[in-house]
């Protein structure tokens, strides 16, 4: 039987920095295997950053395992930086790390705003990519970002009220422009208390049952400017065209083979997207958690991911 927990904890055997324009220098580690199936992690957010416990989906004994930062988050410089961030840079950067290590081919594998960057990269290059692992679809729709900014509050009211609450009353008609003048003000201090109650409202809609570690985690001052900043950024500024494009490219990648995993109560990333994605895209193994809601590290999540990567070491 597949193994449905995660791996043990295990240190990268490489890291570096890519820099790959004259503002933004990725981070980027290896774990796992050296001469193992190769694996790319990618983070949610966008701006989350990835930690060391996304090394722990793969058998480091099969797999190579590559995580990086992507621009403006975690350990990637500047932190926060929006200039020249977006899905076209951000799936150059993975061709580039992909050259710089020598690789033909690898799986990919991203959940939430992941998912959105694994989707376009294969859409790109699927000549690149050997299987995908989609988890908490979200596919930067318009009424997506509605739902994140104001449907949310029909599920989890109180984190609701305390994300509007920041902002004065005259100004909750749109959020996200209020948000975003804050997330830019010249004032670090304004930015950075701005970002902690942006990231810790996400964090409290994001499991099925409450989790104050995860809230706590989300409001740690990294992570939380990286987050807030960059996806009040891609709300803005960063709108597909035509917005359903990714949907309209399935057929790019309808032969690479892949797994969608789905939490029934998603509140961040609602079911409806990922079964969208499922009927535009019939081939794929579509995986709905009954007892779950956003997180990877909810169990049902959690058991699906790391079983669909036992799975797919029969790909090369």
């Amino acid at each position: 039987m597949p193994r449905g927990d995660l791996f043990f904890p295990l240190e990268p055997f490489q890291t570096g920095r890519l820099k790959v324009d004259d503002i933004h220098t990725l981070y980027w580690e290896q774990s796992g295997n050296p001469d193992g199936v190769p694996v790319l992690f990618l983070h949610g957010g966008p701006g989350a950053g990835a930690s060391p416990t996304h090394r722990r989906f793969f058998d480091p004994s099969h797999y190579r395992i590559i995580i990086l930062d992507q621009r403006g988050a975690g350990r990637s410089s500047p932190l926060g930086e929006l200039r020249d961030n977006d899905i076209p840079h951000l799936v150059a950067d993975l061709e580039a790390l992909r050259t710089l290590l020598g690789i033909e081919r690898w799986m990919v594998f991203g959940g939430s705003w992941g998912s959105t960057l694994s989707i376009a990269y294969a859409q790109a290059h699927p000549g690149r990519v050997i299987g995908l692992v989609l988890r908490g679809i979200f596919l930067m729709q318009q009424h997506e970002i509605d739902w994140f900014l104001y449907g949310m509050r029909n599920i989890f009211p109180e984190a609701w009220n305390q994300f509007a609450a920041y902002i004065p009353e005259a100004e909750r008609g749109d959020l996200l422009d209020a948000y975003w003048r804050r997330l830019t003000h010249e004032n670090p201090s304004v930015r950075m208390q701005a970002a902690r109650v942006w990231s810790m409202y996400e964090g409290a809609c994001s499991t099925l049952l409450p989790s104050p570690e995860l809230v706590a985690a989300s409001g740690e001052d990294v992570h939380a400017l990286g987050l807030a900043r960059i996806e009040a950024h891609y709300f803005r500024n960063n709108m597909l065209n035509p917005e359903d494009k990714l949907l309209r490219d399935v057929e790019k990648i309808r032969h690479i083979p892949a797994v969608i995993i789905q939490g029934r109560y998603d509140i961040v990333c609602p079911i409806a997207t990922a079964d969208a994605l499922h009927r535009a895209w019939p081939e794929a193994d579509y995986i709905v958690v009954s007892d779950a809601g956003h997180s990877a590290m909810e169990p049902g999540i959690r058991t699906g991911l790391v079983q669909a990567m036992e799975r797919f070491k029969t790909l090369r």
